[in-house]
C-alpha cells in the first residue's frame, strides 16, 4: 500500500509514534517510537532486542498511531492509525537513529550515545495495509 503524502509530511515533522505490537497472550503492547519513511514502509530503529521486537518476531502484526496537525470540520484532532504488518532486519539502527535524531531532537545531535553505536540493533520495517484515525488519510 503506498504511504499518502499527507502521511509523509507528517512524519517528516517527528511526531512521536505508538508503535503497538501483540504480547504472546494475545494483548497489546504498547511503546513510543520513532519513525521515518523508507518506499513505502515505516522505519524504527532499536539498538536492543526489547519487547517489541520479540513480539513481532512472535506475531507481525502492529498498528502505530500519532497525532496530526489540524482538525477537522467538527474540530475534532487529526491524529493516524497505521495497521500494518512488521518485518525485523539486524543491523543499521545506530545509523537510522542518527537520522531520525536531527528531526526528533535536532540538528547537530548525535545518536545514539557513543557506548551503543557499535551495537548492530535491529530495524523495523512495516508495510502498512490500511489507514485509519480522522483525516484525509482515513480510509471510509
Amino acid at each position: 500500500m503506498v504511504i499518502p503524502e499527507s502521511v509523509r509530511t507528517l512524519v517528516a515533522h517527528g511526531p512521536l509514534v505508538h508503535l503497538t505490537t501483540l504480547n504472546a497472550g494475545g494483548g497489546p503492547h504498547v511503546t513510543i517510537v520513532w519513525i521515518g519513511i523508507e518506499g513505502d514502509e515505516f522505519v524504527s530503529g532499536h539498538m536492543l532486542e526489547w519487547k517489541k521486537i520479540k513480539n513481532v518476531r512472535r506475531d507481525p502484526r502492529v498498528a502505530l498511531s500519532f497525532l496530526g496537525k489540524g482538525k477537522n470540520a467538527l474540530g475534532l484532532d487529526e491524529y493516524v492509525v497505521a495497521y500494518g504488518e512488521a518485518r525485523i532486519t539486524e543491523g543499521g539502527a545506530a545509523d537510522l537513529l542518527q537520522r531520525l535524531a536531527h528531526t526528533y531532537i535536532g540538528p547537530g545531535v548525535e545518536f545514539p550515545p557513543p557506548a551503543f553505536r557499535s551495537n548492530p540493533g535491529f530495524v523495523l520495517h512495516i508495510r502498512p495495509t490500511r489507514f485509519g484515525g480522522v483525516g484525509p488519510w482515513a480510509e471510509r
